[in-house]
């Protein structure tokens, strides 16, 4: 599956703006992920291992928070992945 990685956390990622993974499950991805980008775990993972509350995860186009099995939930070889940071901001 491919891996989107926003412009914020690419230097992170050694500059990149994907990643193709073999995973089973959303979680599974990220962690091949931070595995193979290790500086990313502390921008998308609590300490806990939890993702950030800041950190939105799309599975092609739903947000993994709501769904059912959340991280668990299995994953293809043509699904995606697409990592969304909130931005706060205004004035």
């Amino acid at each position: 599956m491919t891996i989107y990685i926003p412009t914020p956390l690419r230097p992170y990622a050694e500059g990149k703006d994907q990643l193709d993974v073999r995973a089973d499950t959303v979680q599974g991805a990220l962690d091949k992920l931070t595995l193979t980008f290790p500086d990313l775990r502390k921008h998308l993972f609590t300490e806990e291992g939890k993702l950030r509350a800041f950190v939105n995860v799309y599975l092609n186009d739903e947000d993994v928070r709501y769904l059912p099995a959340k991280e668990a939930t299995t994953v293809t070889a043509t699904d995606t992945l697409s990592i969304i940071p909130s931005i706060a901001g205004g004035h």
